[in-house]
C-alpha cells in the first residue's frame, strides 16, 4: 500500500464550503489525539487523482511546514453528480 501525498492549506475564515468548492478546492478537516482540529482546503482535482489510486492508503498531508500522516475518516460525495463535498482526515 503506497502513501498518497497531497498539499493542503488552512481554510479561510468566513468562507462557507460552497464558496470554497466554487474556487476548485475541497473543504475538509484534520483531527486526532493530541492536536487541535484544523479546517483545511485541498485542490479538488489533485485530491481526485490521488484518491482514485489510493483509496485506503495512508495520506501524507503537507500543511504549511507540517507533514501529517492520516487516513480518510469520512468522504462526503454527492452521488447524483459524483462531486466530492467534504473530506475528514483522522491522524494515525
Amino acid at each position: 500500500m503506497a502513501n498518497a501525498k497531497i498539499t493542503a492549506e488552512v481554510r479561510e475564515e468566513g468562507k462557507n464550503p460552497r464558496q470554497i468548492r466554487s474556487t476548485g478546492n475541497l473543504p475538509g478537516s484534520i483531527y486526532g489525539k493530541g492536536i487541535e482540529s484544523k479546517n483545511i482546503q485541498i485542490n479538488t482535482h489533485e485530491f481526485e487523482m490521488e484518491y482514485k489510486n489510493n483509496k485506503d492508503s495512508v495520506w501524507e498531508i503537507q500543511l504549511g511546514k507540517e507533514k501529517l500522516n492520516a487516513k480518510i475518516q469520512e468522504l462526503q460525495v454527492n452521488y447524483a453528480t459524483n462531486e466530492f463535498l467534504n473530506v475528514e482526515f483522522a491522524l494515525i
